[in-house]
């Protein structure tokens, strides 16, 4: 992750991002694709250390973990993770030290060409590379996005697809990809999505102009209900080097 921006996010990351089931099947599926039990695992934008303290508790992994976020990483550290604060496009790790890397949305906050080369470099051979991103492919159908006409644009441009992600990982010299996807139902309240809007819980907020945003969280405020189900899409992928 990087910038100040989560800096100011890590106040009330696990607040807005909460663990629950749908949490627990994505870290499931990243497990087994990653073949992350037992290994020995770096996470790639640790946020503030969730996964990587699940991944040491529940699969018995050796983990490490680096954020371009400060405030993140002391976070991270809090929970016992052995978290620096690293950009993953420059990786303080040695060739081929780790068993598998894990990326759990943050893949779009890189510099990707360079951040799975770095991947690549430090993972041994045969080493695998488990990444969760959110599939581009339904931007038109986030659950914001009718009170903000650009989001769909700004973060496809971001937010690399099944085909790009093909490319990309091929080129950085990792290969034996396997793309799967996830759909989950969500739900929440109207003064729990407000909030994420307020606090622009998510990094797409950010990118927003300044009228748009305006105007969107006024018609958020107005018409959203008092309750109200969603869908997300996942896509999960596994490399090999």
């Amino acid at each position: 992750m990087t910038g100040t921006g989560f800096d100011v996010r890590a106040l009330r990351y696990e607040e807005l991002r909460p663990v629950d089931a749908n949490w627990w099947e994505v870290f499931d599926a990243l497990v087994r694709l990653g073949e992350l039990r037992g290994a020995r695992v770096l996470e790639v934008g640790c946020g503030t250390g969730r996964l990587s303290e699940a991944l040491a508790e529940r699969e018995l992994a050796r983990v490490w973990a680096v954020d371009a976020s400060a405030e993140m990483v002391q976070r991270a550290k809090a929970l016992g993770v052995a978290a620096r604060v690293a950009r993953g496009e420059a990786l303080p790790f040695k060739r081929g030290w780790f068993d598998a890397v894990v990326m759990r949305m943050s893949l779009h906050l890189l510099d990707r060409p360079r951040a799975l080369a770095e991947a690549a470099r430090v993972l041994q051979p045969a080493g695998r590379l488990a990444v969760a991103s959110e599939d581009p492919a339904t931007f038109q159908n986030v659950w914001f996005a009718r009170f903000f006409p650009s989001v769909p644009e700004i973060d496809g441009a971001r937010f690399p697809g099944v085909e790009t992600l093909r490319e990309e990982l091929g080129a950085a010299g990792l290969g034996r990809i396997r793309v799967e996807q996830l759909r989950q139902r969500r739900a929440t309240t109207r003064e729990a999505a407000l909030e994420v809007i307020r606090s622009r819980a998510y990094s797409t907020f950010d990118l927003l102009p300044a009228d748009e945003y305006a105007a969107g969280l006024e018609r958020a405020e107005a018409e959203l209900p008092g309750r109200f189900e969603y869908s997300f899409d996942w896509l999960l992928v596994r490399a090999q080097r």
